[in-house]
């Protein structure tokens, strides 16, 4: 298997912006995204607190991760296929994409996922307990990209 990034903290200070109040406790517990399995692809992301969606509402999770990714490649960031199957959980903007270029942004490359509970029946998320999942993948570019603009944020940042 080939070894193209690393996941780590952000600073607290950037922790504590994306958080807000109580960021001391749930900093000190931040866990690191890890695969379940050796056969599995993606890596778990856990919970920095405890929620509770009712059908139809959504939360915005400060995960205090970023991940360092070689160039070339891309990591893409799912809801865990079992909150899908069972509770039609979705990322608003139905698939997360964390380019490599966005670890140096003036965030940290802060990784904040929002979910929302599509379904029928409420769900429960427990501080700790993995409800998402990123994969990394490479990609290609064409033969006349010419792309130089430079990153500094997050959502909608590279169309300002």
């Amino acid at each position: 298997m080939k070894r193209i990034a690393q996941f780590e903290k952000v600073s607290f200070e950037q922790f504590k912006e994306g958080f807000g109040p109580g960021a001391e406790t749930e900093y000190a517990d931040i866990r690191l995204p890890r695969r379940a399995t050796a056969g599995s692809a993606g890596y778990d992301f856990f919970s920095t607190l405890d929620f509770t969606l009712e059908p139809g509402r959504e939360i915005k999770v400060a995960t205090g991760i970023r991940a360092r990714i070689d160039e070339g490649w891309v990591l893409s960031i799912y809801p865990r296929s079992g909150l899908g199957f069972k509770y039609r959980l979705r990322l608003n903007n139905t698939v997360g994409i964390i380019d490599s270029d966005y670890y140096n942004s003036s965030n940290e490359g802060h990784i904040f996922i929002k979910v929302v509970n599509c379904g029928e029946k409420t769900l429960t998320i427990k501080k700790g307990e993995a409800f998402a999942q990123g994969i990394f993948t490479e990609y290609g570019i064409t033969a006349d990209d010419a792309a130089d603009g430079v990153r500094d944020g997050g959502f909608g940042s590279t169309t300002k």
